[in-house]
Parts: structure tokens; C-alpha cells; sequence
């Protein structure tokens, strides 16, 4: 599946775009709800075993499926490392402290992160005019996001809001780290990174947890940590897949600027969150910059 393709997209694949934006902006709601009650490590286990569960069962009779899990499962480690386990176990967090919509906001910061590695990292992908604005826009509405907390002046603690910063880098690091991955099947990569994030957060969460110590969480939690791990991780792969074999990498990675918006959406319906004006404009910010970095605002590039 070409991963670099920029198809068209109809209206049932805008559908599934703003479908796939409310499913990961839900796992920021559901995570906020979860977290005041599961500790972080022991949340990010029950959702990437979970998650990998559900996709072995519905993709391991893919033929081949499991000779390609054992031959690459060394890179298969690191990208559960970098793209599941420490962004995950960061959110969650950061998510201790500080609402869903900010979390969202923050994280959407990613592709900026991404661009930056990519100039360091790789010969192949360096920055454009279109690349540098778009970087410059989405850290200036990180910092005016982060700003007021640094100062003292805003109830989230800086620790906080910097953990989600740090779960964007480690998905830029994986965005890079990923790209060895394009000759094989999405549904493989997922499944073999869930599978691998699982065996990590197993003994970090046995040592540092201790689950089996802890309380039953309500009803409402149990419920929260199911669709974290099946609607918001498992189900919205297979989304994204099918977005990404229809319209293309470009096209699916709008789904970013999808997020915040249902993420805060949710937080201020059931969570009784608001969004302040400061929030409002850092997202402004990165939203501009997101369009930036993919060109739609019609910025000229060299070449």
C-alpha cells in the first residue's frame, strides 16, 4: 500500500475521517475518566492488550501474518516502544492533571514534531518554506498554550502539559522510525506494535503498579478502559486503515486537526470542562500550522 499517495476522498471516506477524529478524540475523554481511577502503566496495559487481542483475532489469518511478526519483531519492539508505550503511559499522566481538550491540544502538535525529526534524521525529507512555517505556527500555539503554566498564571501544573509534549515527540520519533514499516501490511504493524507494547508494559506495570493490589474501579471506568482499548485503539485502526487505502497517508493525517475539536466537545458535555480563550487560539495556531505543513494553504515550495 503506497504510503505517500494523496487521493481524492468522497463523502463516505469524509465519514469515516470525522468518525476516526471523535474515536481518538474519545480516547482522550475516556482516558481522563479511567485515569482518576486506574494508575497510568496499568491503563496503557489494559488498552494495548486489550487492543492486540482484538487484532489477532481479526487479522491473524491474514496469510503470512505471523511469519511477518516473527522476522521483523526487533523494529516491531522499538515501535511499540516509541509509538504505544511511552506516548501512552506520557498522556496518561499528563492526564492526571490536566482535562482532555488541553491533552487533544497538545498532542496535536505531533506532525511539528515529526517534520523536526525528519530534518535531523533523514536525507530524504528536509524543510520546505511550507515545512517551516507550518513548524514556527504549531510551536507558537504550543508555547501560548504552555506559556501561562510556565508563569504561574493557569491551574495546569507545567509537568503536566509537558508529558503530553513529550508523548508528541516520541510519536514524531515514531513517525520517522515507522517509515521501514511501508513495505508491509498496516494491519500487521499495528497488531505486532500492540502485541510488542504489551510485553513492555507487563513487568512495568506488575513492579510499579502492583494491579492486583487495586480496587474494582465503578462501572463507569470499567466501561471507559472497554472503549479505550476496542473503539478508541482497536476499532480505529481499522479506520485509519481503511482511510489510508482509500485516500491516502495525506489525506487520513487531516484526522489531526479532527481531534482537539471532538475531544474538547466531549470534555465540555460529560466532563463539565471549558475551553478559555488561551486554549483557543494555541489551537488556532496549530491548526494553521497542521494546514501549513501539508500545503493547503497554497504556500509555494522551492523546487
Amino acid at each position: 500500500m503506497p504510503q505517500s499517495a494523496n487521493r481524492s476522498m468522497d463523502l463516505a471516506t469524509w465519514g469515516l475521517l470525522i468518525l476516526l477524529g471523535f474515536i481518538w478524540g474519545g480516547s482522550f475523554f475516556f482516558g481522563r475518566v479511567a485515569v482518576q481511577h486506574v494508575p497510568p502503566m496499568t491503563l496503557v496495559l489494559f488498552r494495548v492488550s486489550l487492543a492486540a487481542i482484538a487484532l489477532h483475532l481479526a487479522f491473524g489469518r491474514m496469510p503470512g501474518f505471523y511469519q511477518t511478526l516473527s522476522s521483523r519483531w526487533r523494529e516491531l519492539l522499538v515501535m511499540g516502544l516509541i509509538n504505544n508505550a511511552i506516548p501512552f503511559t506520557l498522556i496518561f499522566v499528563g492526564q492526571t492533571r490536566i482535562g482532555s481538550g488541553l491533552a487533544s491540544i497538545l498532542n496535536a502538535t505531533t506532525p511539528v514534531w515529526a517534520v523536526l525529526v525528519a530534518q535531523v534524521l533523514t536525507t530524504d525529507e528536509k524543510i520546505t518554506p511550507a515545512k517551516l512555517i507550518g513548524c514556527g505556527l504549531g510551536l507558537a500555539g504550543m508555547v501560548l498554550l504552555i506559556g501561562p503554566s510556565a508563569l504561574g498564571l493557569a491551574d495546569s501544573p507545567l509537568w503536566a502539559m509537558l508529558a503530553v509534549v513529550g508523548a508528541a515527540i516520541s510519536y514524531g520519533f515514531a513517525a520517522t522510525f515507522g517509515k521501514r514499516f511501508k513495505n508491509i501490511s498496516p494491519r500487521v504493524t499495528a497488531t505486532g506494535q500492540l502485541t510488542a507494547s504489551t510485553l513492555i508494559m507487563l513487568p512495568l506495570a506488575f513492579i510499579v503498579d502492583r494491579p492486583w493490589t487495586l480496587p474494582l474501579p465503578p462501572t463507569d471506568v470499567i466501561v471507559a478502559m472497554l472503549a479505550l482499548a476496542l473503539v478508541s485503539t482497536a476499532f480505529a485502526y481499522v479506520v485509519f486503515f481503511r482511510i489510508l487505502g482509500v485516500a491516502g497517508a495525506t489525506s487520513a493525517s487531516l484526522v489531526t486537526l479532527l481531534v482537539p475539536p471532538a475531544a474538547i466537545l466531549l470534555g465540555v458535555l460529560f466532563l463539565g470542562e471549558s475551553l478559555s480563550l488561551t486554549e483557543a487560539l494555541g489551537l488556532g495556531l496549530i491548526a494553521l500550522g497542521l494546514l501549513s505543513l501539508d500545503n493547503r494553504l497554497g504556500i509555494k515550495r522551492n523546487g
